[in-house]
């Protein structure tokens, strides 16, 4: 009786650590859905709600905001770049200071969103490294 009841408490201390740390992974992951919202609040304006790199603010801006769309490219990029021209902007990372900073605005789960919804415009399709 005492061993099932120890094999039950451990099986159920198990299973609350997997869904502690499936949520967590996924939570890092970031939502597409979530981060599309934000980028056509925040970054449509340059980039464009396609990510075309054609918003109504573009044809003013030189150098030209990047196309998100170009898989050829940014399927190249990894996700922490992603994260940190977002974060810092994009004179932290050595591109144009037009990109505005993100840190004080945006949470970093905000920005794992956003890195989701961009790879998500990329043609081709963006794969994740195995």
């Amino acid at each position: 009786m005492r061993r099932a009841r120890i094999f039950a408490v451990g099986v159920v201390t198990l299973g609350f650590a997997f869904i502690v740390i499936s949520s967590a992974a996924a939570a890092a992951e970031g939502d597409p859905k979530a981060g599309k919202a934000r980028y056509d609040l925040l970054c449509g304006s340059c980039h464009g709600t396609s990510g075309k790199g054609d918003g109504p603010a573009a044809a003013a801006l030189t150098p030209k905001p990047r196309d998100h769309s170009d898989g050829k490219y940014m399927n190249t990029l990894t996700d922490k770049y992603f994260f940190d021209i977002i974060k810092g902007g994009g004179a932290s990372a050595g591109k144009s200071p037009l990109m505005p900073p993100w840190a004080g605005q945006l949470s970093d789960q905000d920005i794992r969103n956003l890195v989701a919804y961009i790879r998500s415009l990329a043609v081709p399709p963006y794969k994740p490294p195995k």
